[in-house]
């Protein structure tokens, strides 16, 4: 029987080449080779997102001179060299004071186009965070606020993102807006289940579906009417009352001249998995890549899955990679340090335990998950009493939410750093049984 060791190589292995496959330079190209872009009189870069450095090198890869100017909002350490277009660093997942001065310039960049120009739109996850400039009254600490008690509280990013672009100058199809009346071409690489233009990065550039309405449904549902700030409770409740003007609708007149297209997704990632994982002598299974939900309820349902194919050979026989994207959510109970990714792989470990030949792994593709260094973990059927060994106490550490520093001391972080893409999560359970 193989051990962990080889399960564990082959993880690494077929997360390398899903994230390969999301690589947007070369997605970028691809879409800009099909575009007619001789006919702008001016082209104007700018966007946001942790994969954003990496669209804007594509960029200047195709168009060279023939960019005028641009900046680009990413995220602490994801910095790249680029010519014409500004890379600016900012705060994620929490915005800051450098977010809001970047996506002012982005906004004077959109309004300065004329008829004739093109401004060419770079987003990709993470973009919510780095493209704050907040409604008035509501200032940046008082959104920051706001963002902490949605992120904590288990939001999704479809909830979390109808309150972000109902509180924002520039998001919720506001930056097409601006743009007018130049042509808006928007590429996006998805790190949202479904794959919905105006949720992925809060669709600057796309129509808005979601209403004042839906963006205060999310604040009862989740109750902080008495816990947001008062200016962003009330800005919420006057565009509720019709008092504000909503975000820009599919039909109006500002997307004329505006189309979004997706360059990358979490389907392309998983294909890429599923792929590599044949190559190994795996049978993949896909399972979905629009998975949503608390992330120790997937991990169990996986954890279930491999348990039935070791028993019975159903749904595959081994040696199985059972696969499956989207991005699940914490409900954070303690006061650790880890993501979702770790999480669920603590929790795996906790359903796995004493199983054999078996190996939970789960990685954000962009080399980040939650407040941490680490893309992900990894765990099997012996992390337990590995754990124990060491005087851990896997139980006690997922009560806290405290998976970061479980499997650094045993090891098992997965360690990428930024990867350059981000099409949310993938994860994977590899299944040889005994």
């Amino acid at each position: 029987m193989p051990g962990e060791k080889l399960l564990r190589r082959h993880a690494l292995s077929i997360f390398r080449a899903a994230v390969q496959a999301a690589n947007p330079r070369r997605t970028v190209l691809a879409a800009l080779e099909k575009e007619a872009l001789s006919r702008y009189r001016r082209i104007f870069a700018v966007g946001a997102g942790k994969a954003s450095a990496a669209m804007a090198q594509a960029a200047e890869q195709a168009l060279g001179r023939r960019i005028h100017g641009g900046w680009i909002n990413t995220k602490d350490g994801h910095l790249a060299p680029l010519r014409r277009i500004r890379l600016h660093e900012a705060s994620h997942p929490v915005p800051d004071a450098r977010g809001v001065e970047g996506a002012r310039r982005i906004a004077g960049i959109a309004a300065h186009a004329g008829e004739g120009d093109l401004v060419l739109c770079l987003i990709s996850g993470g973009a919510s965070a780095l493209l704050p400039l907040p409604l008035e009254p509501v200032t940046l600490e008082e959104k920051q606020e706001t963002t902490r008690l949605l992120l904590a509280c288990g939001a999704t990013i479809h909830e979390i993102n109808a309150v972000r672009k109902h509180l924002s100058a520039i998001k919720g199809g506001r930056l097409a807006r601006l743009a007018q009346p130049a042509h808006v071409l928007a590429l996006l690489l998805s790190d949202v289940v479904g794959d919905p233009l105006d949720v992925i990065g809060s669709g600057p550039a796309a129509p808005d579906t979601s209403t004042f309405a839906a963006a205060w449904a999310v604040i009862e549902k989740y109750h902080l009417q008495e816990k947001i700030p008062p200016p962003a409770r009330r800005l919420l409740q006057d565009g509720l009352a019709g008092r504000i003007e909503e975000t820009p609708k599919p039909g109006d007149a500002c997307f004329r001249n505006t189309r979004n297209v997706i360059v990358g997704s979490n389907r392309l990632a998983v294909d890429a998995a599923a792929r590599k994982a044949r190559e190994l002598g795996y049978r993949p299974l896909v399972l979905s890549t629009t998975i949503e939900g608390e992330t120790r309820d997937i991990a169990g349902m996986h954890a279930a899955i491999a348990r039935e194919i070791v028993a019975t050979g159903r749904p595959a026989r081994p040696p199985v990679c059972v696969i499956s994207g989207g991005e699940t959510t914490v409900t954070l109970r303690g006061q650790g340090r880890g993501g979702r990714n770790q999480e669920f792989a603590l929790a795996a470990a906790i359903a796995l335990e004493g199983l054999p030949g078996v190996l939970a792994f789960s990685a954000g593709t962009d080399g980040t998950d939650g407040p941490t260094d680490a893309a992900g973990a990894m765990a099997g059927g012996t992390t337990l009493a590995r754990a124990a060994a060491a005087g851990m106490d896997a139980r006690q550490a997922l009560r806290e939410n405290d998976s970061y520093p479980f499997f650094e001391r045993l090891g098992d972080l997965v360690m990428t750093g930024p990867t350059g893409t981000n099409v949310m999560d993938v994860r994977l359970m590899l299944v040889r049984g005994r």
